[in-house]
């Protein structure tokens, strides 16, 4: 069991590693938890690529990091998990620019927006969170197979506990859009890609692990209402009154990416589920932490593979 917990930050978890030769690819490195991931990395030494849509800020974002870590190694490449064809073509150049990944985090997301189209006509979060990702996994493979010791890290969110995946209808165009809901359905779809992940390439020593980073107060919440607001603050503070926890800092929210990147405890594993710098045990029934069974089921997990390969219109397989 992990000595770290809820109040551990990325800086604890990478205490005394040295990620010196590591290439550590991150989506929506400029901001948020996706910031505080790549500037601890890059801290420790790693060589950092920052992926994201707004260029300007990802250049800036580079120029900082730079300065507050004194690591020369940290690029920028653009990408918008929204477009197919900008995650082709931030492939095509990963793939002519780096020579290898070794940890590949995908960190980028949309959380609870009103009713929108990627693109390629899909769903926003599903769009986003899901497709985005699929994808550029699977353009970035050949880099991450070069990589030593590789890992797949996926934020999903305790927010898979609001939904499942709608295998039948991942657009909402026979059912009416709930935007919690789509973001619950998009956060399921992140475990289960964890799980498809570890299927298809643990065998080859590349191992897929999805995590929960906590309540933290981030530009994801970009799209809340005020309403939005005071609910998601009650249902904090309600989880805190029954035993549970509140929000975390960024700091604090980036530990567990950190630990499931780099922790010799997973070594080997993969296909999980972890919050808090732990491994969470399956239930149903809390509302408080754990992770939901139909998110690890394989036969769910082997469903959205076949689905997402139709929908993004390319077999991803080994």
């Amino acid at each position: 069991m992990s000595d770290f917990g809820f109040e551990s930050t990325a800086d604890d978890v990478l205490e005394g590693k040295d990620l010196t030769g590591r290439t550590a690819f991150i989506t929506g490195g400029y901001s948020g938890l996706g910031r505080e991931t790549a500037r601890a990395m890059a801290d420790r030494g790693a060589h950092v690529v920052i992926a994201g849509r707004d260029a300007d800020k990802g250049e800036a974002t580079v120029a900082e990091l730079k300065r507050e870590t004194g690591n020369d190694s940290i690029e920028f490449v653009a990408c918008d998990l929204a477009s197919l064809g900008s995650v082709r073509a931030c492939g095509a150049e990963a793939r002519d620019r780096l020579a290898k990944i070794d940890l590949l985090i995908n960190n980028a997301g949309v959380m609870a927006c009103p009713k929108d189209t990627t693109a390629d006509g899909f769903e926003r979060q599903f769009g986003t969170n899901h497709l985005g990702h699929f994808l550029l996994t699977k353009e970035l493979m050949p880099l991450v197979r070069k990589g030593k010791a590789p890992r797949i890290v996926n934020l999903s969110s305790r927010g898979h506990h609001l939904d499942e995946v709608h295998f039948d209808d991942p657009n909402f165009e026979d059912r009416e859009y709930d935007k919690w809901k789509s973001y619950g359905q998009s956060k399921t779809a992140n475990i289960q890609f964890a799980v498809g992940l570890e299927k298809r390439f643990g065998p080859e020593g590349i191992h897929a692990i999805a995590l929960h980073p906590g309540g933290i107060m981030t530009n994801l919440g970009r799209h809340m209402t005020e309403e939005d607001m005071r609910w998601m603050k009650k249902r904090m503070e309600d989880n805190a009154s029954q035993g549970g926890e509140g929000f975390k800092t960024i700091p604090q929210g980036a530990a567990t990416t950190c630990w499931a990147a780099t922790t010799e405890e997973l070594e080997g594993k993969g296909g999980l589920y972890c919050e808090d710098c732990q491994v969470a045990p399956v239930d149903d029934e809390s509302t408080q932490g754990g992770v939901r069974s139909y998110a690890l089921d394989p036969d769910k997990a082997d469903r959205l593979w076949a689905l997402s390969e139709r929908m993004v219109g390319e077999s991803f397989a080994p």
